[in-house]
């Protein structure tokens, strides 16, 4: 009986994870290959060939990238032309009237990303009935016309006053440009995010714009590398912002929702191990080489937004929250002020961290593991790679010298640099948002997460570290745990006391009547689709909402209206139950259940011999037990210290920590009551 698999692949700035489960099984296995900068596709292939014969089905296949992110990081996207309602220019470049940092001398506004000198306008006027106050003046877009074939524009974003309540003119002026610039990529506001707010919706859109050539190029070309190995029918699906997958298609029509799409996979995985391990909150850490990700589980659910502010500007879309700064094993340390600096500068895959011997020259934070002896030299990444310890613990040295240290201080140092980062990046998803780390499990995947995860519980003090199964490729493993998903809005103002249900009720089912057609197009069965209703409602008065979840059924106005209450209360401190309630947007969740096996534990392979080296710990040789994560079986329990490998990361066990396995095959790490 020939084999099938469902595959996901995880992209990131050092490695590229690939995830294959078997389909009638759920045994899971993954690989972790060198990403290759200059043609992503490449490295996919690489892993794929790597692990998975070809003569193997592939039943599923789902992609995270960061491709949409990076160009908005590096400035790399397309270049944009705004069109908008005339005597509305500066909408975009005004922005809006908060202050990212109130009281810093020094913050400027983000700059935007289509400038005030490509912004152009059009003669026409909607009021925010909806009624048609002036009609579109289509002579208005020649100059529009001749602007992109002069200056080069690659992408057109159109955001016209109040077109979220009337499409009318957004549509007219499309249809009269595309058949003009055929070529020419063009959002329309009303589609991107159909929700009031100017400044928001039209930020939302330009970046939508900014952002599609690009990621659409990027996906044709992946494609077309992978066209040989791709589901036959049903080709890629592509990890999204919100924790859903969308068919490659959909993704090329709304590149926005790709923005998080690699690190939202771990809060996912995150969810499935929440309701595994019956562990309901979860501080979720993902370190890879170049970046560190933290997102949060709260009641067994990911922690999420209805907006976002990437590179200071707003997004109007639904998204898992995750918090991300410059940390991983390739985080570079450098010298400043005669001070030691560790990020957010990356060796990535090339030329990498010294120990790689692919032409590094600044020590990083995985070299400072090697010097520690937390890394074996000889058995990195599953055996693939062999370090270079000799050439790092030189530079280390070198460095050293001028703050009066030795290899093993300096090392040590860039290790407690690159943990206090990270553990201040946790403080702000739980301390300064009033969440008491102390009441999580901390969560640590990624290749590198596992090896700084007891500190950083020390730190925090949390008292349960969990490290899953292939906690390497553990985002990758989160993918396949998800399911498709659209969201859909629309901007339905009113005093929650003075709607009536069957108004209500009408605005919903004529989003899951959209949502529906959306998931049929995408070849998901019509059993297999669902829906969750919310609404963001606020307290009269008040600028800003929460998004309130409805339960399926009848909707009982008088029971949504007490659990905006109850969410107020916990989100704040206190309620006004006698004060009158506004409702601003309703949403719509659009679900389409995938098949998928049960999770199974990993497949037991042969396990290599334990054996002792030493390891660095609070500045002195320790000689430590090396064990493969292979050998440890449900029920086991390891004393530390230990350093436990396998294929994907090291998991680093310091003294007064114990490990033991559990069922699934997770590691959970606690503290000894010696060391309590």
């Amino acid at each position: 009986m020939s084999k099938h698999y469902r595959v996901s692949a995880d992209i990131g700035g050092t490695f590229t994870d690939i995830v294959f489960q078997d389909s009638r099984t759920g045994t899971c296995g993954a690989t972790k290959v060198l990403s290759t900068p200059d043609n992503p596709a490449l490295a996919v292939l690489n892993g794929l060939q790597a692990a998975i014969p070809a003569d193997i089905e592939i039943d599923f296949f789902v992609h995270g990238t960061t491709v949409g992110l990076n160009a908005l990081l590096t400035r790399n996207g397309a270049k944009v032309a705004l069109l908008t309602t005339k005597n509305f220019r500066d909408i975009y470049t005004i922005q809006g009237n908060d202050r990212g940092e109130i009281f810093s001398i020094r913050w400027d506004k983000p700059e935007p990303l289509a400038g005030l000198e490509h912004t152009y306008v059009a003669t026409e006027r909607i009021a925010a009935t909806g009624e048609i106050v002036e009609p579109l003046d289509t002579g208005d877009l020649d100059a529009l016309v001749e602007a992109v074939k002069r200056e080069g524009y690659e992408a057109i974003a159109i955001c016209f006053l109040f077109a979220f309540k009337n499409p009318a003119h957004e549509l007219e002026a499309a249809a009269y440009l595309q058949e003009r610039l055929p070529d020419i990529a063009i959002a329309l506001s009303h589609k991107v995010s159909p929700e009031w707010r100017e400044f928001e919706r039209t930020s939302t859109t330009v970046m939508n714009s900014y952002l599609a050539p690009v990621v659409r190029k990027y996906l044709d070309t992946l494609i077309g590398e992978l066209k040989d190995r791709l589901p036959a029918g049903r080709g890629l699906h592509v990890m999204q912002s919100n924790g859903g997958v969308m068919t490659a298609v959909s993704a090329s029509e709304t590149p926005l929702q790709t923005l998080l799409s690699g690190p939202v996979g771990g809060a996912i995985g995150g969810k499935a191990l929440s309701a595994e391990t019956g562990r309901p909150n979860l501080i979720c850490v993902d370190m890879g080489g170049t970046s560190f990700d933290a997102s949060l589980i709260i009641d067994g659910l990911p922690s999420a937004s209805n907006e976002a502010k990437l590179e200071g500007l707003p997004v109007q879309m639904s998204v898992v929250d995750i918090h991300v700064i410059g940390a991983g094993g390739g985080s570079i340390a450098w010298q400043e002020a005669g001070a030691m600096r560790v990020g957010p500068q990356s060796a990535g895959s090339n030329p990498g961290p010294i120990c790689y011997g692919l032409g590094g020259t600044q020590p990083t934070v995985s070299d400072a593991n090697l010097v520690l002896g937390r890394l074996d030299g000889a058995n990195f990444s599953g055996g693939q790679m062999t370090l270079d310890r000799e050439a790092t613990t030189k530079a280390l040295a070198e460095m050293g010298k001028a703050f009066d240290m030795d290899a093993h201080a300096m090392a040590q140092g860039i290790v407690d640099i690159i943990n206090a980062k990270m553990a201040d990046a946790i403080r702000t998803i739980t301390i300064q948002r009033g969440i008491d780390p102390r009441d999580f499990s901390l969560v640590a995947f990624g290749g590198a997460g596992p090896a700084q995860a007891v500190a950083l519980a020390q730190e925090l003090r949390i008292g349960e570290v969990i490290v899953p199964v292939h906690p390497g490729a553990f985002s990758a493993w989160g993918m396949l745990q998800t399911d498709v998903r659209h969201d859909f809005k629309e901007t339905l103002y009113s005093f929650w006391d003075l709607m009536d249900v069957e108004t209500l009720d009408a605005a919903y089912a004529g989003l899951a009547d959209t949502g529906r057609a959306h998931l049929l197009e995408e070849g998901v069965s019509a059993d297999a689709i669902s829906f969750e209703r919310a609404v963001d409602f606020r307290y009269y008065g008040q600028e800003y909402v929460l998004t309130i979840p409805i339960p399926d059924g009848p909707i009982d106005m008088d029971a949504v209206r007490k659990s905006f209450d109850v969410a107020y209360e916990r989100q704040y401190g206190h309620c006004s139950p006698e004060n009158r309630v506004e409702m601003a947007n309703i949403r719509l969740a659009t679900l389409g259940r995938l098949p998928r096996p049960d999770n199974a534990p990993p497949a037991a392979e042969e396990a290599r011999p334990a054996r002792e080296r030493d390891v660095y710990f609070d500045g002195a040789a320790t000689k430590t037990a090396i064990l493969d994560r292979n050998s440890i079986k449900a029920g086991d329990s390891i004393e530390g210290p230990a350093i436990i490998e396998e294929g994907t990361a090291t998991t680093l066990l310091p003294p007064g920590w114990r490990a033991a396995a559990i069922d699934g095959g997770h590691l959970v790490l606690t503290r000894t009551e010696a060391s309590v």
